[in-house]
């Protein structure tokens, strides 16, 4: 697989993300991920609504950021004959999402009618797929642990075929306001990822070379028993601090006790809640304007003279 640096500069030290800390975090998470990630079940079936107004049949689906699978069983119930991949950085998430999988069905493509899943351990911004290759890519809660989000917005662009569809959600910038809040007021600055504006997302898939980019975003409120219900929730979902510029090390007791203090004076009847913006996105691969050397392409139609 390819080699990544830990740190990309390219973007602001406060949204900077430390690549291996990232795939830590998931690695050690995989086999508590499926019984936390509440929120990617819902955000999920919220997704799969919007598949109701979409008219394409793809023949190739690419799950990006897969992690333990689950989207892979509901995306072939509704395209039973298509070739699936997921594909996931962490080789420990995999291992889940390939006993999703019944064997036949990851090695055998066409038996019985059934449709072919493979899974593939990659990189999410140098993706091992021939260019035009896929009629849709889904990717579910993954995009915002990427390094380099415009990168990885091209490499999903390369991929589709003309015509083909991205569909994704992501965590927007009002995600646990609550606890970079209490961060701040326990004197524990840099220790909570900023997320990007559902705007500039839209920006970026233009850039890429998306057409007609649609973007929605909407709040939703976990609630948690304790902080330390809040801190586990983390932990098994693996959506630990991974800021490329944040403090090393553990949290001593007294400084745990202190956020802890300012999270539980955020109790809403007695419940902590946490707020979860979750960005919506779908665009379609359109025509392309260049050529891969940057020519741009001009295209003449035969018509009569008058």
């Amino acid at each position: 697989m390819p080699q990544e640096s830990a740190i990309t500069s390219s973007v602001p030290p406060d949204f900077a993300l430390d690549a291996r800390a990232v795939a830590r975090g998931f690695e050690r998470a995989a086999g508590r991920f499926d019984s936390a990630a509440v929120l990617h079940r819902e955000v999920a079936r919220r997704m799969a609504e919007r598949l109701d107004l979409v008219t394409l049949k793809p023949q190739r689906l690419l799950d990006l950021g897969c992690g333990s699978g689950a989207d892979l069983q509901p995306l072939r119930a509704r395209y039973p004959d298509a070739l699936m991949t997921g594909l996931d950085r962490s080789a420990a998430m995999l291992a889940q999402a390939a006993t999703r999988t019944p064997r036949w069905r990851r090695w055998l493509p066409g038996v019985l009618g059934g449709s072919q899943t493979a899974v593939v351990q990659a990189d999410i911004a140098r993706l091992p797929i021939a260019p035009r290759s896929h009629d849709m890519v889904w990717s579910n809660m993954a995009l915002h642990w990427l390094p380099d989000l415009p990168g990885a917005l091209r490499e999903v662009q390369r991929t589709l075929r003309v015509g083909g569809l991205f569909m994704f959600s992501m965590l927007g910038p009002d995600t646990l306001q609550e606890l970079r809040a209490a961060l701040v007021e326990a004197g524990l600055p840099g220790r909570a990822h900023r997320f990007i504006d559902m705007h500039d997302v839209g920006d970026m898939l233009v850039e890429a070379g998306f057409a007609e980019p649609v973007m929605d975003m909407e709040h939703i409120t976990l609630t948690f028993a304790s902080p330390a219900d809040l801190y586990r929730d983390l932990v098994d979902t693996g959506s630990l601090a991974a800021l490329a510029a944040r403090p090393r090390g553990l949290l001593t007791p007294r400084a745990r006790q202190r956020l802890d203090a300012a999270l539980l004076r955020r109790l809403d009847d007695g419940r902590l809640p946490a707020t979860m913006e979750i960005i919506y996105g779908h665009a379609w691969r359109g025509e392309p304007k260049q050529t891969e050397d940057g020519r741009a392409i001009i295209k003449f139609k035969r018509g009569g003279r008058r």
